[in-house]
């Protein structure tokens, strides 16, 4: 088997592209459409991190919380604070079980935690 690929619901293209794109760092890999004006699916990608985003009805549901290993998280969390991102300015926190994390919401209610072991 090999590392499984999670699907968050999207609603905007214009919003999960600033978020995911823009903001975050990925890269769009690919977009599908079955039809001009149907909804979007896409694949983001940043290192071996792989993200599908939908827009299709049934595809997932809001509110999925991904944890995501990075190797500097605090670095990571600097450089994004320095984007000045109108929607986040996250901050990260030592964790007692030995991580120091970060989480972030996405624009439609799915959570990703950014993590680096301690």
């Amino acid at each position: 088997m090999q590392a499984p690929i999670p699907i968050f619901r999207s609603f905007d293209e214009a919003s999960a592209k600033s978020f995911y794109i823009d903001f975050l760092g990925f890269h769009l890999d690919w977009e599908h459409r079955f039809e001009p004006d149907t909804p979007l699916y896409m694949q983001l990608s940043q290192a071996a991190c792989v993200l599908h985003l939908s827009e299709h009805f049934g595809d997932a549901a809001p509110g999925a919380h991904l944890r995501i290993r990075v190797e500097d998280v605090i670095s990571f969390c600097a450089a994004l604070n320095a984007k000045k991102y109108r929607h986040a300015r996250p901050g990260y926190q030592a964790m007692e079980w030995g991580t120091t994390e970060m989480t972030i919401n996405d624009p439609f209610g799915n959570r990703l935690t950014f993590y680096t072991e301690t």
